[in-house]
C-alpha cells in the first residue's frame, strides 16, 4: 500500500497546526488569568487574610498557633474553590495574615455569619478537645482571602492579638 506524498504532508502539517493552536490557547488562557488577577489588584486594595482568635478559652501560645494554622489552611482549601481570583491576587501580593482577637464564642459566630453574608471565605475552626481545649470549642475564624477594605467591614472593630 502506497500512501500519497501530498496526504502524508497534509496529515503532518494538519497535526502541527492542531499542536500549535492547542498551545496558543494554553498561553493564552493562562495570560488571561494573570491579567484578571492584575486587573483585580490594581482596582482594588491590598489583600489579607484574617485569623480571628478567641482569647477566652485561655488557649497556649503553641496551641493559637496551631489553631491558627488549621484556620489558614481550610480558608485557603475554600478559596481555591470559592474564590480563585482573590486567592491569586492575595498570593502574588504578600500573602498577609493577621491574627486578631475576640472574648466570645457568640462575636465569633456574628462575625462568621456577617462574613458569610458578604460573599466572603470564612473556616471556622472547632477543637478536637485532645489537649487544652473541650471538644467541639470553637478557636479560630479565618476569614478570606479577600480585599482588605471589605474584610474591615467584618473585622475592623477587632483588636490585634
Amino acid at each position: 500500500m502506497e500512501l500519497n506524498l501530498s496526504f502524508v504532508t497534509g496529515l503532518g502539517c494538519g497535526i502541527c497546526i492542531g499542536i500549535s493552536l492547542f498551545a496558543f490557547k494554553k498561553y493564552f488562557k493562562a495570560f488571561s488569568e494573570t491579567a484578571e488577577a492584575v486587573k483585580k489588584f490594581a482596582s482594588n486594595s491590598e489583600y489579607k487574610l484574617v485569623l480571628v482568635v478567641r482569647t477566652d478559652l485561655s488557649m497556649g501560645k503553641g496551641k493559637i498557633a496551631a489553631q491558627c494554622g488549621h484556620a489558614a489552611v481550610g480558608a485557603y482549601e475554600k478559596a481555591l474553590k470559592l474564590d480563585p481570583d482573590s486567592l491569586k491576587v492575595w498570593k502574588m501580593t504578600g500573602q498577609a495574615k493577621i491574627a486578631l482577637k475576640t472574648d466570645s464564642v457568640d462575636e465569633i459566630k456574628q462575625i462568621a455569619d456577617n462574613a458569610k453574608k458578604m460573599g466572603l471565605v470564612t473556616s471556622l475552626i472547632r477543637d478536637a478537645g485532645r489537649t487544652q481545649i473541650a471538644a467541639n470549642s470553637i478557636t479560630v475564624l479565618g476569614v478570606g482571602p479577600a480585599p482588605k477594605d471589605v474584610i474591615d467591614k467584618v473585622t475592623g472593630h477587632l483588636k490585634l492579638l
